[in-house]
């Protein structure tokens, strides 16, 4: 009896506090709406209450916004098809396409971004990835960790987590570290930093970030203090020449390639990165 009363008063508290917010809202107008739903805390719980005033599509757009500058160093870019039911659906395009990368892209970068910026989709579907050593499946899916949002019916396949193949191209667990602001940047070159237990090797295009492990796949030879010239990353022992701007890809060799580490830098200019 007790535990029923207790139930009936939250769930009348919860609606007298969404029909208050809705009140609220309905006074300020579209734009001063959108405005508030930009602070985290009101924008859950707007969420709670189904009455965020910014469309999920847009919010979802807003996210992958955040990993265009990653997937470009891949030489590839993301598309959204669609939101229904809680499923936001993806097509991958350019090099992305059929990339053995784009399992841990999307794994540790697009469904970061898509989640913080859209809490209320449910899992995230993408067209045109595979997985690693594996053939090319027609869809891949991602689940929450912990199966909390479980796989949409149909041909889809749940991406693994990072590293859960143990192919060593991502961290056994999806983990982001702030690497910070990495002022070192500002006026070029690279920089050798650790974050979360890892040496990184840092640096910046255009105001695009990027982080790659530091070692050179030809020679085994460390990075550090490797000349950065436009985009082309050397090696400063066997001379091995990178395309830094496109997912470390070799220019001697087209075999070899750098070891790229998913990379997001919000609004306040502040990267994280995927280490595990």
């Amino acid at each position: 009896m007790a535990r029923e009363l207790a139930t009936t008063t939250v769930q009348a508290l919860l609606e007298l506090y969404g029909e208050g917010l809705r009140r609220v809202l309905d006074g300020v107008g579209a734009s001063q709406a959108a405005t508030l739903a930009g602070d985290d805390v009101i924008a859950h719980l707007l969420l709670l209450h189904g009455l965020h005033p910014v469309p999920v599509e847009e919010r979802v757009q807003a996210g992958l916004e955040e990993v265009r500058p990653y997937l470009d160093s891949h030489g590839g870019n993301v598309e959204l098809v669609s939101v229904e039911d809680g499923v936001a659906l993806l097509r991958m395009q350019g090099s992305c396409e059929g990339c053995p990368a784009s399992a841990m892209t999307l794994k540790l970068a697009i469904e970061e971004a898509v989640f913080k910026a859209a809490p209320d989709v449910g899992s995230v579907e993408a067209e045109g990835a595979v997985e690693e050593e594996a053939p090319a499946p027609a869809l891949l899916q991602i689940e929450m960790v912990g199966g909390e949002h479980p796989a949409a019916s149909g041909g889809g396949h749940r991406l693994p987590m990072a590293g859960e193949n143990g192919n060593g191209n991502g961290p056994s667990e999806a983990a982001w570290a702030m690497a910070g602001s990495l002022p070192q940047l500002s006026s070029g070159g690279t920089l050798l930093k650790e974050v979360g237990g890892h040496e990184l090797l840092f640096l910046r295009l255009d105001g695009a970030s990027y982080a790659y492990r530091p070692r050179c796949p030809g020679c085994e030879g460390s990075l550090e203090g490797a000349p950065l010239t436009g985009a082309e990353l050397a090696c400063p022992a066997c001379g091995h020449r990178y395309d830094a701007r496109r997912a470390g890809r070799c220019l001697d060799q087209p075999q070899l390639h750098l070891e790229p580490v998913p990379l997001l830098t919000d609004d306040s200019g502040l990267v994280r990165v995927a280490v595990g």
